[in-house]
């Protein structure tokens, strides 16, 4: 009722019937703004990380800058959801895990291990997050959500490989940039980016055909941990 009171205050309000479309275009611009949002975060990071690699030729944040340029070209991609949850919860989650890489800052100390190495774990996870990205394809999203039930190729060992991908970046970039803002905005990301695998498997059990899949694959994230 307030809705519709606000609108007649302006000269704005609609049939009831219309309500649903009104809705709808709400959706589609919070829809545009998220992508938006997300282009311009992964500018900011691509800009840092490309100034460091210029300067220093360290390869580790290079690779999570490709990982996290996946993201970007597949949010812009996806597919409509079936079901998606909306609450504020999910968003909050979503938002948390997704500004934790954006901050990071390359180079503020010295590395922990032998960059040879950080950049094999970096590699090693980068690898993991394309797989489960193109075995995904235009399923992919970031708000949780039912885009459909894929359960071939990585998808076999764990139910999140992404985000186990995820996690071997991180953990190499750590390794590589160990101070206490980049160890800081990673925990509080990689937290939130956990119970978001909660989060989203809550949307996805309502559908059959997931239930099934849970049964035949154990782990969400990293086998016999989680």
């Amino acid at each position: 009722m307030k809705r519709l009171a606000l609108a007649l205050d302006f000269g704005l309000a609609r049939a009831p019937h219309d309500v649903t479309g009104w809705q709808a275009d709400t959706e589609r611009v919070a829809d545009v703004a998220a992508r938006a949002v997300v282009v311009v975060l992964f500018s900011l990071m691509a800009i840092r990380f490309g100034a460091d690699f210029l300067a220093t030729g360290r390869l580790t944040g290079l690779l999570l800058l490709v990982s996290e340029a996946l993201v970007v070209v597949l949010t812009v991609m996806r597919r409509s959801a079936a079901a998606m949850d909306r609450s504020m919860r999910a968003r909050l989650l979503t938002t948390l895990s997704m500004l934790g890489p954006p901050l990071l800052q390359p180079g503020l100390v010295a590395a922990l291990a032998p960059e040879m190495l950080t950049v094999a774990l970096s590699a090693a996870g980068l690898g993991v997050v394309i797989a489960g990205k193109l075995t995904l394809g235009r399923s992919f999203g970031l708000m949780p959500a039912n885009r459909g039930v894929v359960s071939s190729g990585v998808y076999r060992v764990v139910r999140h490989p992404i985000y186990m991908g995820y996690l071997l970046t991180h953990v190499a970039f750590l390794a590589a940039n160990p101070s206490a803002w980049n160890i800081a905005a990673l925990f509080a990301a990689d937290a939130a980016l956990l119970a978001r695998a909660v989060c989203e498997e809550k949307t996805l059990a309502k559908d059959v055909r997931y239930r099934d899949y849970q049964q035949q694959v154990r782990w969400r994230v990293c086998p016999g941990v989680f």
